[in-house]
């Protein structure tokens, strides 16, 4: 009997995750031909849009984790982090988590590597700020926020606690905006337990280029996210950013200094390095695909989710947006489409039209325009929570019952200190080799 086809997945997030799970079903049951292998850093699936709640003590860390093994029958699961590809010789190579070096060989290969933080040439940032991209950035955003509120209760110079407590995030967009909107919440609940803290203001700053919050969404939307983020007293600076980074706090593109601790940087993403190192044709940072996502002169290599340049064909000449709605569902296409190549099925070109975004803006609030219907407050919170229930892999019940506990009975506001900043570089993407 020969060697099984091997299919292997690089990358576990909403594509690779997807692509692994839909692979799995288009092929016959009991298929002993074909070998699936995912390669991921982490064994468990990350659902990223819930991570501003993990930062801000609604949703335990958990729950925004799924098991790959324990919800990919069929599927095996190597960890490790890849750095290499060669596709003459069809193998990737990669690091597991011990630092030990290993090369893998496939017949399929499916890139669905994600994107990493977007690092702009500012002096200071990548020493001072901290991204918001994982399980870790999320867990040390919270401890360092009760920490510097806790430090600024003991404080004696009025100096050193108004910077203590000033929270300066970068990027109007999703994740930026949703961080803001929920950190007053927070901080409200922390500060509550400091006598020393009652007539102390706790600045939250929204800093960004463009002329507007969640500047991709409707302009009703984005007002709507504007209104809720100026009731809960956040100072939203549209057309400002950060000129210098310092230690005692930052500089702005306007001028003007402000003195802080904390620089939460959500400015955006870009593909993972290793697409650039595979050689291939790239557009805009990620990798030319044809409509069924398959890679041109390699029919055996696909790519899907940030990683691909996904022509968009609902609108002519454009790529589809690095969004986890198109991840998930470009992925379940890869999956399918992997295993038409192999003679099950037949392969199908990727179209999409939005169904609409959602933005949890904490307490009551949320922004969402479900089918382009713009909603706001509680309405629009339904929306947004039942979207993320709908969406999770896994861990359904939980989520819905930290909700319900926080709603309850409050946020729990005590640091662990499990995650040390040196442990959360922002600059934390090394870059891939070609081999």
């Amino acid at each position: 009997m020969g060697q099984p086809t091997r299919v292997v997945i690089v990358g576990g997030g909403f594509a690779g995750y997807q692509a692994a799970r839909s692979l799995a079903r288009a092929l016959p049951k009991r298929a002993p031909d074909v070998e699936i292998v995912l390669v991921n850093r982490t064994d468990y699936f990350l659902y990223l849009p819930l991570l501003p709640e993990v930062a801000a003590g609604v949703v335990d860390p958990r729950r925004v984790t799924v098991s790959l093994p324990g919800t990919l029958p069929g599927v095996r699961l190597v960890l490790g982090t890849v750095d290499g590809v060669s596709l003459e010789e069809r193998r990737v190579s990669y690091t597991d988590p011990e630092g030990t070096r290993h090369q893998l060989g496939y017949d399929r290969l499916v890139l669905a590597v994600g994107s990493v933080n977007k690092l702009l040439p500012v002096p200071g940032v990548a020493q001072y700020a901290h991204g918001f991209r994982g399980v870790a950035e999320a867990l040390y955003l919270r401890d360092h926020v009760i920490r510097q509120l806790e430090l600024a209760a003991a404080a004696d110079q009025p100096a050193e606690r108004e910077a203590r407590c000033t929270f300066v995030v970068v990027g109007a967009g999703y994740t930026g905006t949703e961080i803001a909107a929920q950190g007053p919440l927070f901080t409200q609940a922390i500060a509550a337990g400091h006598k020393e803290l009652k007539d102390q203001k706790v600045r939250w700053i929204l800093l960004d280029l463009a002329p507007k919050v969640l500047p991709e969404l409707d302009p009703r939307l984005s007002r709507a996210a504007h209104r809720v983020l100026l009731q809960r007293g956040v100072e939203v600076r549209m057309r400002t950013s950060v000129r210098e980074a310092t230690h005692e706090g930052v500089h702005l593109t306007i001028g003007g200094f402000l003195p802080t601790k904390s620089i939460i940087w959500c400015v955006g993403v870009r593909p993972d390095p290793l697409v650039q190192a595979t050689g291939l044709k790239v557009d805009r940072g990620r990798l030319v695909v044809t409509p069924t996502l398959a890679v041109p002169g390699h029919p055996e290599v696909f790519a899907c989710g940030d990683a691909a340049a996904v022509p968009d064909l609902t609108r002519p000449g454009e790529i589809t947006g690095m969004t986890a709605q198109h991840a998930t569902r470009q992925g379940a296409l890869a999956g399918r489409n992997v295993a038409a190549s192999l003679g099950h099925g037949r392969a199908r070109p990727y179209r999409h039209h939005d169904l609409g975004f959602v933005v949890d803006l904490g307490g009551a609030q949320a922004a969402a325009n479900p089918f382009r219907i713009p909603l706001s407050g509680w309405p629009a919170k339904a929306v947004a929570r039942g979207y993320h229930l709908l969406a999770m892999p896994g861990n359904r019940l939980r989520t819905a019952a930290d909700w319900v506990l926080e709603a309850a009975l409050g946020r729990q506001t005590v640091q662990l200190g499990l995650v040390r900043s040196a442990a959360v570089p922002l600059e934390s993407a090394e870059g891939a080799r070609l081999e």
